[in-house]
């Protein structure tokens, strides 16, 4: 038997609710038993009472604590109830829904450990040029610190193996599309994108109030979990710029003292020696960095025996 939980993260969607959950596939070819669970996320409105009189299981938190939080929070229930695939959904019925036997496909063929729906960002109406622009360098970034193939990176329609559900520790209490990634990266799940139609817009987003807050607070997250997952390699690298820098400006000095005017160039050496001093460093956190990386990765791993054990 093969259990689908379709997740669906909820903040006052009364509005949309009703249309997201009738248009949610009844039939999903392989699988044999599928559950929808609504995460009411502190609504005010009837979005719990809306998702029981439609039949859904609703998970109620109380009091608003947000995307991130309502996704862990889904992870952890639909892993209770005995998934084996948990697709992620919005309230809002942005995704068709018909998509999501395209999603838990390559999870049901040992393809993939999670599948994400890439829209056509191009071709989003709603869209402006500007963010159209800034999502694909957004996806571009993701798949070059994340070294996973990644075509829509902000994308929430989303399928996880229950492997990969076991793995991930979102910490994050803004987003949990960046993250995913990063750690899925850094731990070897396998990431497959396909492709995914949207409907009409019904509403605004509530997660930003306006575009650059959303690039801020994206970029702050994205280097977190950069730093987080991948310490080794953010300060090594920082640490061979200041280097190169160092030795250059070393060269320069050495330049002007051969040919008799090294004097006036004692700046640039005591800048040479601060740029090198500091690559150092950088080099010695870089390499406890690591260290601490893998003491993560092997606390992680028990982690994931100690939920297996707990949930069988």
């Amino acid at each position: 038997m093969t259990k689908l939980v379709i997740q669906i993260p909820c903040y006052n969607e009364e509005k949309t609710l009703l249309d997201t959950l009738n248009d949610l596939p009844k039939n999903v070819s392989g699988i044999d038993e599928i559950e929808v669970l609504v995460i009411n996320d502190g609504s005010t409105d009837k979005t719990g009472q809306i998702a029981k009189d439609w039949g859904a299981s609703v998970l109620e938190i109380k009091p608003n604590k947000g995307l991130a939080n309502a996704f862990r929070s889904g992870l952890q229930e639909a892993l209770k109830r005995g998934a084996d695939i948990i697709v992620n959904t919005d309230g809002d019925n942005q995704y068709v829904a018909n998509g999501i036997e395209h999603l838990v496909q390559p999870v049901l063929k040992k393809e993939a450990d999670i599948v994400i729906g890439a829209r056509n960002i191009l071709k989003i109406k709603e869209f402006s040029p500007l963010k159209k622009c800034l999502q694909k360098i957004g996806s571009a970034v993701l798949r070059l610190l994340s070294s996973t193939p990644v075509e829509d990176a902000p994308s929430g329609f989303r399928a996880f193996s229950r492997e990969a559900a076991l793995k991930l520790n979102i910490f994050d209490n803004y987003t949990y599309t960046m993250e995913t990634l990063i750690q899925a990266g850094a731990k070897g799940l396998r990431i497959k994108s396909v492709p995914c139609e949207i409907n009409p817009k019904l509403r605004n987003s509530r997660l930003f109030k306006n575009i650059f807050e959303y690039i801020f607070r994206s970029m702050k997250t994205t280097l977190r979990m950069f730093i987080v997952y991948r310490p080794f390699r953010f300060f090594i690298t920082i640490a061979a710029i200041l280097a190169i820098a160092g030795f250059g400006i070393t060269g320069r000095f050495l330049y002007y003292y051969l040919n008799g005017d090294g004097n006036g160039h004692i700046q640039s050496l005591i800048l040479a020696a601060i740029l090198l001093l500091t690559a150092v460093q950088l080099s010695i956190v870089a390499v406890i960095g690591d260290l601490m990386s893998i003491n993560r990765k092997l606390l992680e791993d028990i982690q994931t025996r100690i939920k297996k054990i707990e949930l069988k």
